[in-house]
This record gives structure tokens, C-alpha cells and sequence, in this order.
């Protein structure tokens, strides 16, 4: 009997067929039983499996919900965003592009995307398009310039590069930095001629019948088999969050999959290349890809002895999982979590999509399955990393009561909240308007909304409105001062990143459209000509070629450019009150520019 067993379990590992084949029996019951189980102890809403074995799919199963509310349960078809697992995508992209001749990875990056330029020449000079692949350009990760000072602007986006300070040399420390990944889309945009949607489509989703895979939140809530995101409130309840917009930064992690559809783009993966014998990508690039380019982690194994050696190739990650080669790459974004990996040496891939925000479960599933399918002794992933998360909790909850108690000491400003209100901005970032309110300070940044609550002296921690109870690991604003005592800026903690300077620019002026529409009308040097214009209650100014740029007024008929730093806009007043001219406050320059008409 156990002789018979081994012969079936090998038969599933040998297996050509392209139909799926269900794997034996006690392998599915365990992978079953190990997928409910981990539903209900990490407090997920839903997620689901998909396991390659060669050329077939052997496994393809939901678990849970995609919609709590209503009950509706997720199958191998529901759509989830995969995060950043759509950084292989993109890089294949280049890949497919070296392969026909039309870039070199190892050339300069700037060659190919003049609009991408660095801090300093010597950047510009030495850093190559496979240094944008494999995060060694010396970047920190700047995560908070897109996704706080979120634009669907991809030129927007890429021109904050510059003002990104090194932390690094070049090549000497791994970084992940979802800007070089979303240089390497723009890339591949201008040596097709199509945008980084269109390649994805006819370079993957087409060939690779991904019938149900997009590249933008539109689309994933048209859908009527797509997830909605959640998150775990409160270390135990499940809670619907809001999608998040990512289209902007899309070749850094836009798409929206099935397991069903990942798992055709595993067999890629698997097989050199080739998807039903018909090549995706060129066979020296997906072994390229999967080796290692960049050392993330050198250090000896720790806890875990047989899991080690984090290495990162061309948009994956590579360890050593057990005795076998891993190539793997998770996904985070507003509400999903993705792991999407393959064995190459055992011919194994497995991904796990879910619905659950920063999420174990997908780590959890992988390292189980894997564990089950390649008969390595059991590990229980599961329990391991729910003790764990209810460590943290406790640890958490008695560092909050020490916190709170050093605070009560210094919980007084040094001066009236009043006298921080204003706008700060940082070039590669963008605008943070704060205001006082009551008795408290707050902060507005793109979309999002924030709580300034007071730590000690000029220092206030950062806090989400929509969730401004948890203060865990905040980032944290400290004003700054000049000689004459007045606020000159603020220092910006993002994180492990050095802190981010945003100047102080000015206290804005609130004005009614009615009183900003005496300065609208056409502005002309006889060359150019200006359109000043009020949309949606906010004054424009349209330049030729520029567009429309958002002025916000800084009181006595000065209006600042939005998010350009020190660069203004005067409008002059007549004896009678009329506006009769412009002129332009530049670092660079200043220019009158009279008004020819209404």
C-alpha cells in the first residue's frame, strides 16, 4: 500500500498533460484542510490557491468570501490586485526588448528615457537600466511621494526622480524603489510607441489567454467576479477598505488577476519561456531573471536554519526555501496581498491571491503547500505566525500605556497651534497643507487626511483620520524654526528614510469663486498668451504646452503655483481696482505679462 502511495504521489510530479489534473487525494485534503483553518485563525475574508506542476494545473480553489457583506465566495476566477507581483511583468518587458535588439540593459537609463533624471550627473552618467530592475540605483524607497501625492501623470511622477536624494552608492545596498519600476514602463512605452497597458495586454494578457487580468481599478470594479479589499481592524474584525488608484505608478503594480489566469503566467516561468510552445519571453531572460543580481539580505541563516540567502533577480526575489530554489514575488496594495512563486529545479509554482491588506496568509499558504507537495517535513506556518501577530498585539498594547505616560508630561506645543497652520512642500513630493481646527492641528496631503497629534516640543506624530487610534510606528512632522523665530519648514519621517525637508511656503487665503473671478481673463506678451480660468471654485492658469497649472492664493493678489516650490504668480491692481497685468515670481526669472481682455 505505501508502495502504491509513493508510485501515485510520483505520477503527479511527472504528469504532461495540459488539461488539469487533480492532485492525489491526501495531498488536496491536506491543502484544503490547511486553507480553512488558516481562513478562520488569521481572520481573513477570502483568498485563492493555484499550484503548476510543469505544463498543467494541478490545484485551482477559493476560499472565503470576495464580498462579506453579501456572501459572495471567491472562486479560481475572482479578480484581486496583485501588487507588486506585476514587477515581472514589466521587466519582461525589457527583457522581450534586449531581445530584439532595441536596448541594452546594461546602457545607461537615460539614453532610452531622457525625462528620467537623477539627483546628481554621476547617477545620470552610471546608473543602467538593469540597476532600475534590481533596486540598487542607491534610492531609498520615496513610497509615500506617489502614493500620498498620488497623479494618474506618469511624466508628473517620473520628474520627482530628481529631487530623490541617494542613501546610498550605487550598487553598494539593495533599496526596492517603485519609481525605477515605473521608469522601466515608460521605457518600454517609448521604444513601442504603445503604453504600458497596451504591452501588457498584447505581450502577455492576449497570448497567454489571461482573458480575465486588467491593469486598472475601472475595470476590476466593473467586474462581477472581483474581490472587495478588506483589512483586519482591531487585530480581529474584518473591515471593507476603499480601493486604491494605482494607475499612475502602474508598471510597478497594477494588475488585477485570478489564480486561474497566474497560473498561465507561471507556466512561462516553468518552462523557459514558453507558454504552449509558443515563446512569451526569450529563455536566456527568465533565466536571467531568476538568478540572482543583487545580494538583499547576506547574512548567515538565523531562527529558521533552512530558509535563507535573500537575493533579488529582474523583478523577483530568490532564497533558498528548504533545500529548494525559490523565485517568488509578493504584492501589497490598499486591501490585497499577493505571492506569486515557482521552484524551477522541482518544476512547482504556486500563487496565493487574497483580500486582506498586508496580509501573512500568503506567505502562510505557499510555504505549507510547498511543503506538503515536496514531502518536506511539516512546519506549522500557521500557528507559527499567530502567535506571533498575538505577541505583537500584546507587545504593542503595553508600549502605548508607556508611551502615553511620557507623554503626559509634554503635552503642550511650544506655541499656538495657529502659528504652524500654512503650506509646506518638497519637490519630490508635493504640497502638505496644515491647519488648526478647535484645539487640535491637522493635515491634508493629496487625498489623504491627517491628524497632527503632539508628541513633545515641536514634534507631532502623523495619524490617518481614517484610522487615527492607531499610532503604532507613525511617522512623525517636526517643525522647524529661523533666527527670528518664526516656522521655516518641517522635517518629514518616512519611515527608515531620512527624514524630508518640506519648506514653508505661505498661509493660504480662502477666496470664494466670486472674488477670484475678477482675475480671470487672457494674458499676453504677444507671443504667448495666457488663459487664467476658475474650475471646479479653484483659479487655473493654462500655459501652452504646459496646460493647466492650480494657483492657491497667498493673500495681497499673490497666488502660488501648486506643488512647484517658489514659484509665484503677482497679479497687478489698477487705482480703480482692475487687474491689468501678471507677473511672474520664477526662481529663474520674472516677466510682466499685461492683460489683454476679459
Amino acid at each position: 500500500m505505501k508502495y502504491a502511495l509513493s508510485l501515485l504521489c510520483s505520477l503527479f510530479f511527472v504528469t504532461v498533460s495540459h488539461a488539469q489534473q487533480p492532485i492525489p487525494a491526501n495531498y488536496q485534503v491536506k491543502i484544503d484542510s490547511l486553507c480553512n483553518r488558516v481562513l478562520k485563525d488569521q481572520y481573513v475574508a477570502g483568498f485563492a490557491v493555484a499550484i503548476v506542476k510543469g505544463k498543467q494545473v494541478v490545484y485551482s480553489k477559493g476560499f472565503g468570501y470576495r464580498d462579506v457583506a453579501n456572501k459572495k465566495p471567491v472562486t479560481p476566477n475572482t479578480l484581486f490586485a496583485i501588487g507588486s507581483s506585476t514587477k515581472a511583468f514589466t521587466s519582461g518587458l525589457i527583457g522581450k526588448l534586449q531581445g530584439e535588439g532595441k536596448l541594452s540593459m546594461d546602457n545607461k537609463a537615460t539614453s532610452y528615457l531622457p525625462e528620467l533624471q537623477f539627483f546628481n550627473d554621476d547617477m545620470n552618467n552610471h546608473i543602467t537600466v538593469r540597476d532600475l530592475m534590481c533596486h540598487r540605483t542607491g534610492l531609498s524607497r520615496y513610497d509615500l511621494a506617489w502614493y500620498v501625492f498620488n497623479t494618474a501623470n506618469r511624466d508628473s511622477l517620473i520628474k520627482r526622480v530628481r529631487y530623490m536624494e541617494p542613501s546610498a552608492p550605487l550598487r553598494q545596498k539593495f533599496q526596492y524603489n517603485n519609481f525605477m519600476f515605473l521608469a522601466q514602463g515608460m521605457i518600454a512605452e517609448k521604444l513601442t510607441g504603445k503604453t504600458w497597458e497596451q504591452n501588457i495586454k498584447e505581450k502577455y494578457f492576449d497570448p497567454l489567454e489571461m482573458k480575465r487580468s486588467n491593469t486598472n481599478i475601472a475595470d476590476l470594479q466593473k467586474d462581477t467576479n472581483a474581490s472587495l479589499p478588506y483589512e483586519v481592524y482591531k487585530d480581529t474584525i474584518i473591515k471593507k477598505m476603499d480601493y486604491y488608484n494605482i494607475d499612475g505608478m502602474g508598471p510597478a503594480g497594477s494588475i488585477n488577476s485570478s489564480v486561474n489566469d497566474m497560473a498561465n503566467w507561471l507556466k512561462v516561468w516553468l518552462n523557459d519561456g514558453k507558454y504552449n510552445g509558443k515563446e512569451i519571453l526569450p529563455g536566456w531572460y527568465t533565466n536571467e531573471a531568476s538568478s540572482s543580481q543583487m545580494v538583499i539580505n547576506g547574512g548567515r541563516p538565523t531562527e529558521k536554519k533552512d530558509v535563507f540567502g535573500a537575493n533579488y533577480g529582474l523583478g523577483w526575489m530568490i532564497a533558498s526555501y528548504r533545500g529548494h530554489y525559490r523565485v517568488e514575488h509578493g504584492g501589497n496594495i490598499d486591501g490585497f496581498s499577493a505571492s506569486v512563486a515557482f521552484y524551477p529545479t522541482d518544476s512547482l509554482g504556486i500563487v496565493i491571491l487574497t483580500n486582506q491588506n498586508v496580509s501573512a496568509v500568503t506567505s502562510i499558504v505557499r510555504n505549507s503547500i510547498c511543503d506538503i507537495l515536496l514531502n518536506i517535513p511539516a512546519v506549522d506556518w500557521n500557528g507559527e505566525k499567530r502567535r506571533d501577530i498575538d505577541k505583537a498585539i500584546k507587545a504593542s498594547s503595553a508600549k502605548k500605556k508607556r508611551t502615553a505616560k511620557k507623554q503626559e508630561k509634554l503635552n503642550k506645543p511650544l506655541r499656538p497651534l495657529a502659528d504652524y497652520a500654512g503650506l509646506y512642500a518638497a519637490p519630490a513630493y508635493g504640497e502638505i497643507k496644515v491647519f488648526a481646527e478647535n484645539d487640535s492641528l491637522f493635515a491634508t496631503a493629496g487625498k489623504f487626511n491627517f491628524w497632527l497629534k503632539h508628541r513633545h516640543y515641536d514634534v507631532f506624530d502623523i495619524l490617518d483620520m481614517r484610522d487615527p487610534g492607531n499610532t503604532e510606528d507613525a511617522n512623525r512632522l517636526n517643525f522647524l524654526t529661523g533666527d527670528n523665530g518664526r516656522i521655516t519648514g518641517a522635517n518629514v519621517s518616512f519611515g527608515n528614510e531620512v527624514p524630508v525637508l518640506f519648506k514653508y511656503r505661505f498661509k493660504e487665503v480662502k477666496l470664494d469663486t466670486k472674488q477670484l473671478e475678477k482675475y480671470t481673463g487672457n494674458y499676453s506678451d504677444g507671443v504667448t498668451t495666457i488663459k487664467v480660468h476658475i474650475k471646479d471654485t479653484h483659479l487655473y492658469m493654462e500655459v501652452p504646452d504646459q496646460g493647466d497649472m492650480e494657483l492657491t492664493a497667498a493673500g495681497n493678489h499673490n497666488f502660488a503655483i501648486k506643488a512647484m516650490d517658489d514659484y509665484f504668480i503677482k497679479f497687478e491692481v489698477s487705482p480703480k481696482g482692475y487687474i491689468t497685468a501678471i507677473t511672474t515670481l520664477f526662481p529663474e526669472k520674472s516677466e510682466r505679462i499685461e492683460r489683454k481682455n476679459k
